[in-house]
């Protein structure tokens, strides 16, 4: 499907601040299955822009503001093909088929910081959460006991928009039972690190209308594995991510994963934040690029 998606963001301030740098995290991830059609990004007040990649290969508009100004306005539009396939299509190594089992070194040394739990405080109360869906000495297929552990969190825990700042811990998600779609996907991808599996918090933009909104800004979790790669798995629904879902920024901790990230100074007052997103399906993917992708 063509889809095109734009997201705004405003911030506000009482009287002229000083903006510090801002990293800008809202083009998406292009793949074998997505390609971007065009793009464009609007800012003020002036300032200058630099584009960049990080480790995980997000696209970042670092910026640089020139003048001081009581309103900060981000504006993101682009058009994407994006190609639909099914999540279940994979191919997973033999030796990973069943969980336990683990990483060859090579493989071990590229995900090490991806292993390490982000809130190691909580490993004991997600550890005993984990003992409803495996133990130590049983086997069990790896790709089930990922769906189980997905899907509960969907079934059991109560799903809450929350307008704070951060992500709660995967204690504080497992004691109240509920939580954001970023808060589900932490825990998800806490619980996979606790079973020695390389996980990482992926956000990004929805077009159903699930969550109860016609499109938004969402967060699921990606696991590795072996034969398959990076393989999402989206909490919040209980499902494997599709073509409804397009993935902008990963990360080992899901708070360098933001959207926008920056400061300001100045004795100003913050008089609140508007964020306006939309992703709407324009057509069908082109001929040309479902051929591209397939030849990728």
């Amino acid at each position: 499907m063509k889809l095109r998606i734009q997201h705004r963001t405003t911030y506000r301030y009482s009287e002229k601040v000083q903006f510090g740098p801002h990293r800008i995290m809202v083009r998406p991830r292009e793949g074998h299955d997505i390609q971007i059609e065009r793009s464009s990004l609007e800012v003020s007040p002036a300032h200058r822009i630099q584009w960049s990649q990080d480790v995980y290969g997000n696209n970042i508009a670092l910026i640089q503001f020139t003048e001081p100004a009581s309103e900060l306005m981000i504006y993101s539009d682009l058009v994407l093909q994006h190609l639909e396939t099914n999540p279940f299509d994979f191919f997973l190594e033999p030796e990973a088929v069943q969980y336990p089992f683990s990483y060859d070194p090579e493989t071990t040394l590229e995900l090490a910081g991806l292993l390490h739990l982000v809130y190691p405080d909580d490993a004991a109360a997600v550890r005993e959460w984990l003992h409803q869906f495996w133990y130590p000495g049983q086997t069990i297929d790896t790709l089930a006991l990922l769906q189980k552990i997905n899907g509960s969190i969907q079934y059991v825990f109560a799903y809450q928009v929350r307008e704070e700042a951060g992500v709660q811990s995967p204690a504080e998600t497992l004691k109240k039972k509920s939580g954001s779609c970023r808060d589900f996907a932490t825990l998800f991808l806490e619980a996979c690190r606790c079973l020695g599996l390389a996980s990482r918090f992926v956000s990004g933009y929805m077009l159903s209308g699930a969550l109860g909104a016609d499109a938004s800004t969402h967060a699921w979790a990606e696991v590795y594995l072996p034969g398959g790669g990076w393989k999402g798995f989206d909490p919040t629904l209980g499902l494997l991510p599709t073509s409804q879902h397009v993935p902008v920024a990963v990360s080992r901790h899901p708070e360098n994963a933001m959207p926008v990230i920056g400061s300001y100074f100045g004795s100003a007052q913050a008089l609140g934040i508007e964020v306006d997103v939309r992703v709407e399906e324009i057509g069908p993917i082109s001929q040309q690029a479902q051929s591209m992708v397939k030849i990728a």
